[in-house]
């Protein structure tokens, strides 16, 4: 028990699987929470989205329901959901992100009443800086997390914001220092909610 106390549950895609070379364990939403004090368990598998799939992995209500995943069992302080490029990527529409969001929050209250949630949005360069898709699917993702009183901590501006357009791999994964930077911009964003390990 003492263990689950300070587990928190990410679900996410390649930005938290890690892709470029990069390991899970040093992607910028693993870090950042670690930062806070949280023994992270992931849940998710890159080219994964709230719609889109990845061959024998589901979408993210789909793995969960269909236990694709290896969700921990007990009162998980912490549950953070990150997403949503890939269904910006491969033309999913805001109803499917919402429906299938609505259907993941609602499974995942069910196997974590207890927990916190929060959502962490789309990784994008910002609407003004040729970010398009991924930050409107950001953007979807904040209302959404507003509608259903869920903490939302938007990424759809950081490349540009934290000036990350020279720490990218292949143009959507980032470097290692990269990650490095937006933990460090995370952790302060979990932080300023109140999220702290307990």
């Amino acid at each position: 028990m003492a263990a689950i106390g300070r587990t928190a549950v990410l679900i996410g895609d390649s930005q938290s699987e890690g892709a470029a070379g990069v390991s899970a364990k040093d992607t910028w939403t693993n870090t950042g929470l670690a930062k806070l004090g949280y023994n992270v368990v992931f849940c998710g598998r890159g080219g994964t989205g709230f719609v889109a799939a990845n061959g024998p992995v589901g979408n993210y209500p789909d793995a969960l329901e269909k236990g694709h995943w290896n969700v921990p069992y007990g009162p998980a302080p912490l549950v953070v959901i990150e997403g949503g490029g890939n269904d910006a990527g491969r033309g999913a529409t805001d109803d499917q992100i919402i429906a299938n969001a609505s259907r993941l929050i609602q499974d995942l209250r069910q196997t974590y009443p207890a927990s916190r949630f929060v959502i962490i949005g789309t990784l994008a360069k910002g609407a003004m800086s040729g970010g398009g898709r991924r930050t409107q699917v950001d953007s979807l993702l904040g209302a959404f997390a507003a509608k259903n009183g869920i903490p939302f901590i938007s990424a759809g501006d950081w490349l540009t914001a934290y000036s990350l357009t020279d720490k990218m791999a292949d143009g959507v994964h980032l470097t290692g220092a990269g990650h490095r930077i937006l933990s460090d911009v995370l952790a302060g964003k979990l932080a300023a909610l109140g999220v702290a390990a307990p």
